[in-house]
């Protein structure tokens, strides 16, 4: 007998299965890309307000001051990776998608985390630029007073994007951006290092600030501890990969300096200028990608290796293109955007773009890795990536200089890829052996 209808019911509830998953799977791609799309937005404005801060530096006081500002702009570097490690990564690994209530606790604990770190590494910062003196001391002593604002700011940015509201990260760094201009005129009045590194940092301790409003958490230094325990089984092997990174960036930086002068490292800083924004597109999709990948990896385990494998191939892709386009850049307008920096730098963007297009086709294996919570074979892949740009990089200097330490660094990043994606389908192999129903 077939039931009488009125007329009314909801269409949605009379369609095929097969129609209801395909909405489902379209209603997914598009939260996806729209999460997706916040990330790229938000790296955008945090990528072009440090664009403008190194061009703005570059072209105010010269090469060899643009070295030292840029000795400690990988310093923070440094700093930062330590407190990603310890506080925001097992963050987005753990706390993306889950209730507020436990996003809120969790956030409250990491951001105090983050604050701690900056607090500690900024005395230890402020007490060695005060014993060193010279151009460098002033500049990092600047810098051990910013950090806590600085790592602060960045913490508020993954904790948005953790639960899916990268919205309020794009407006943060609008908000820096915004405090950046005013601090960057004065700055150039006073004219030295020191002066742009406080301006750099005090404009991000007002987005830090306003991040407090934004998400109506307010850090919790106390929870530290507790924080660090109930995660140190993700933190610590974090800590050390993302320190492998930035410290092996510095010991570079440092090295290079040494042995080819300090002039070198403004050379290499601006051929990451020249890159920066595509940088801004692999940093703006690393916001969210971890975070994504772990929610495939609980809606549907079996599509995570493809996921991967598109955002790394899309990503090399894209960097080698926007390589090429720089090939095209004539001279004059070059020298208008770096000044006196083009020249050097210009000759490393064969090389820089390749060493990118790597580390782009890297880093979807890595967010698989850290989606799987695969943390021994994330640091053993990046041990291995970090000892290759050490090596790569200082012996390439001590062969062919400036240029030579860019090649040997392109040829570290193409080795490092490799070593990720083969531990990213071994990873894969592992959870397919003890969970089978992963499977399609």
């Amino acid at each position: 007998m077939t039931p009488m209808t009125t007329g009314r019911e909801n269409p949605r509830t009379t369609e095929p299965p097969a129609d209801r998953a395909g909405h489902a799977r379209r209603a997914g791609t598009r939260a996806i890309v729209g999460r997706l799309s916040w990330g790229l937005a938000d790296q955008a404005a945090s990528s072009i307000s440090n664009f403008a801060v190194g061009i703005y530096v570059a072209r105010s006081l010269g090469l060899a001051a643009f070295g030292v500002f840029s000795l400690a702009w990988v310093t923070y570097g440094v700093v930062l990776s330590v407190s990603r490690g310890l506080a925001t990564d097992p963050l987005v690994v753990r706390f993306s998608g889950v209730p507020e209530s436990s996003w809120r606790g969790a956030v409250a604990r990491a951001s105090g985390t983050a604050l701690v770190v900056g607090a500690a590494i900024g005395a230890a910062c402020l007490v060695a630029g005060l014993g060193l003196g010279g151009s460098v001391g002033p500049a990092f002593a600047g810098l051990g007073v910013m950090l806590p604002g600085l790592l602060l700011q960045d913490a508020w940015r993954y904790s948005f994007f953790a639960a899916g509201t990268g919205r309020k990260a794009f407006v943060n760094d609008l908000v820096w951006g915004a405090a950046l201009v005013p601090a960057m005129v004065v700055a150039a009045h006073v004219g030295s290092v020191a002066a742009f590194v406080l301006a750099w940092g005090g404009s991000a301790a007002v987005a830090a600030g306003y991040g407090c409003l934004q998400s109506g958490i307010r850090p919790q230094l106390t929870g530290a501890r507790e924080w660090l325990r109930e995660q140190r089984d993700l933190g610590y092997r974090y800590l050390v990969e993302n320190t492998c990174v930035s410290g092996a960036s510095q010991l570079r930086a440092y090295g290079l300096g040494a042995i080819v002068g300090v002039s070198a490292v403004g050379v290499v800083r601006g051929s990451e200028l020249l890159l920066g924004p595509f940088l801004a597109v692999l940093m703006g999709l690393t916001l969210v990608t971890v975070a994504e990948a772990a929610r495939m990896l609980r809606q549907a385990p079996h599509r995570l290796g493809s996921f991967c494998l598109l955002l790394g191939g899309g990503l090399a892709a894209a960097a080698l293109l926007w390589g090429a386009a720089l090939l095209l850049v004539p001279d004059p307008a070059g020298e208008f955007v770096l000044g006196g920096v083009w020249h050097s730098a210009s000759e490393l963007i064969v090389p820089a773009t390749l060493s990118v297009a790597g580390a782009g086709l890297g880093s979807g294996a890595a967010a698989g890795l850290r989606a799987l919570g695969a943390a021994r074979r994330s640091l053993r892949c990046q041990l291995f990536a970090s000892a290759c740009y050490v090596g790569g990089g200082l012996g390439g200097a001590a062969v062919a200089g400036t240029v030579g330490s860019a090649w040997g660094v392109a040829a570290a990043s193409v080795c490092g890829s490799a070593v990720w994606w083969l531990h990213l389908r071994s990873a894969l192999r592992e959870r397919l052996r003890k969970d089978p129903s992963d499977t399609p």
